[in-house]
C-alpha cells in the first residue's frame, strides 16, 4: 500500500506521486509543442531576457539621479527587483499560459474534459501548460539575483532560505491570481481579467514603501499583493522584519481555503458550452 500525502478527488485517494506523474506528462507535451515552432521558441526566450534587462536598467538609471529610494539604496532595490524577476521566471514557465487559455476552455466547453481528469480541477486547469521557451532564461534571472545578493551582503542563512522565500512569494501571487481568474466563469471574455491580473503583477514588482500610506494599506491588508516581494526581501535583509512575512503566510493559508470554497461554488454554477 502506498503511503504519503494524499488528496481526495471524486471519492478516491490520489497520491502526490500521481500528481507528479500527471505533471510530467503536461511538461513533456508542452515541450513537444513548443519545440515544433523553433523561431517562436527562440523569440519568446529573447523577449523575456530583454524584459529582465530593461526592468533592471530602468531602475539603475533612476539611481543615476538619486542616492536612495525610501530606506533602500541602489543595490537593495535591485536585489528586490531581481527577486521579483526570479518569481516572474517561475510564474511564466509553470503557470502563466494557463490563465490565458482558461477563458477559452470555458467558452468552448473544453473545460469539461479537464474536469474529468483524475486530479483536482484547479491543478488540471492551471498547471497543465509549461512554457518551455523560458526555462533557460532562469540563468539570467537567477544570475542577477545572486549578483545583487552578494552586493547587499546577504548572510549565509539568507542564501539558504532564498529559494523557499521565492516559492512562498510565488504561492501568494498564484492564489490571488486564481481567485481573480475564477470570475471568468461568469464573464464571456477573459482578456479583461487577465489584464487586471497583469496590473496586479506590476504592483507586486515594487516595494511597498513607494506607495502612499492608504494605498499601502490596501495592497497589504485588502489585496495583499505587495506582500509577494516586500515580505520575503525585508526578512532576507533584516531578520527583525518578520511581521510582513508572518502576514504573508497567514494570508496565503486564508486565501487558499477561500479559493477552494469559491472554486467549488463556481464549478457548481458552471454551464458547459458543449452541452
Amino acid at each position: 500500500m502506498e503511503t504519503g500525502p494524499k488528496t481526495i478527488y471524486c471519492g478516491r485517494n490520489v497520491t502526490m506521486k500521481h500528481y507528479w506523474e500527471i505533471y510530467k506528462k503536461f511538461v513533456s507535451t508542452s515541450i513537444s509543442e513548443a519545440t515544433s515552432f523553433r523561431l517562436s521558441f527562440f523569440l519568446v526566450a529573447v523577449m523575456d531576457i530583454i524584459f529582465y534587462l530593461t526592468t533592471l536598467f530602468s531602475v539603475s538609471f533612476i539611481f543615476d539621479h538619486v542616492q536612495n529610494i525610501g530606506p533602500w539604496d541602489k543595490n537593495q532595490l535591485l536585489f528586490f527587483i531581481s527577486f521579483m524577476l526570479a518569481i516572474d521566471h517561475l510564474h511564466m514557465t509553470t503557470i502563466s499560459e494557463s490563465f490565458w487559455r482558461f477563458s477559452d476552455h470555458i467558452r468552448t466547453g473544453s473545460l469539461d474534459f479537464l474536469l474529468l481528469r483524475p486530479a483536482h480541477s484547479i491543478f488540471s486547469v492551471f498547471f497543465s501548460r509549461f512554457r518551455a521557451a523560458t526555462v533557460f532564461n532562469g540563468i539570467v534571472a537567477w544570475g542577477f539575483l545572486i549578483y545583487y545578493g552578494k552586493e547587499v551582503g546577504l548572510p549565509l542563512l539568507s542564501w539558504a532560505i532564498l529559494p523557499f522565500m521565492i516559492l512562498i512569494g510565488l504561492n501568494l501571487l498564484l492564489v490571488i491570481e486564481i481567485i481573480l481568474s475564477t470570475a471568468m466563469f461568469w464573464i464571456v471574455e477573459g482578456a479583461g481579467i487577465n489584464f487586471l491580473r497583469m496590473q496586479l503583477q506590476q504592483l507586486a514588482r515594487w516595494p511597498d514603501f513607494i506607495f502612499s500610506k492608504y494605498t499601502r494599506r490596501v495592497l497589504t491588508l485588502v489585496i495583499p499583493i505587495s506582500l509577494v516581494g516586500t515580505a520575503p526581501v525585508n526578512f532576507l535583509l533584516d531578520y527583525s522584519n518578520y511581521q510582513y512575512l508572518l502576514m504573508l503566510v497567514i494570508f496565503s493559508i486564508i486565501l487558499w481555503i477561500a479559493l477552494f470554497f469559491w472554486w467549488n461554488f463556481a464549478i457548481q454554477k458552471y454551464e458547459s458550452a458543449s452541452s
